[in-house]
């Protein structure tokens, strides 16, 4: 019985193209919690940025957390195609500005977008090449207390976000991986891994 050995060079695989990651999962999940704990260690990671109409919650500033934009300038962004995704949510426009996700993915970073199921649909239609990730709750009755807990916001829109968290979370299995937020260190381990 004889073995063959192969000669030459052998070829080299190409370097992975970075993708771009989309997080997304209920509102009161604890997305931005997690993706600011990740980033707190590894700011190399880049989060796009998104714009929206809604108005500054305390604490918020331009460019970190969001752009903050009116009606008139969000209608521009659409009508010129300047958005990656948009989607409308608790009476706010929110969107991903598409330039600077496809830059920072041509230079080879990876690139994370936390954004809502509406606009995780969105992405996928337009780069199927994209990995969603949906973080969920470990339980429901853990969720509403997150939501009901802030205490920035009205009732109504408390039951508007309840209404859409139950959609949202049976849109679960439309998305690659799912990720449970029982601990903030362990997601943000696991998210990075995901961008690794």
């Amino acid at each position: 019985m004889s073995t063959s050995v192969s000669r030459g060079t052998s070829p080299v695989p190409p370097a992975r193209q970075p993708r771009l990651t989309v997080l997304s999962g209920p509102s009161g999940v604890g997305k931005s919690t997690v993706v600011a704990h990740m980033r707190k260690a590894h700011p190399e990671v880049w989060l796009s940025v998104s714009c929206t109409t809604r108005k500054p919650r305390p604490g918020e500033q331009e460019g970190v957390q969001y752009f903050f934009v009116d009606d008139e300038q969000f209608d521009k962004l659409i009508a010129n195609g300047e958005l990656l995704e948009w989607a409308e949510f608790a009476g706010n426009r929110y969107g991903t500005p598409r330039k600077a996700v496809l830059d920072r993915l041509e230079a080879g970073e990876p690139v994370l977008l936390e954004i809502d199921l509406q606009g995780a649909r969105q992405v996928r239609e337009t780069m199927p090449e994209a990995q969603l990730v949906f973080l969920a709750p470990p339980s429901w009755d853990e969720l509403v207390r997150r939501l009901t807990g802030r205490g920035t916001e009205s009732p109504e829109v408390i039951e508007r976000r309840l209404a859409a968290a139950k959609v949202e979370l049976a849109a679960e299995s439309e998305f690659d991986t799912t990720l449970v937020n029982t601990s903030v260190e362990d997601v943000a381990r696991e998210l990075l891994a995901l961008l690794r």
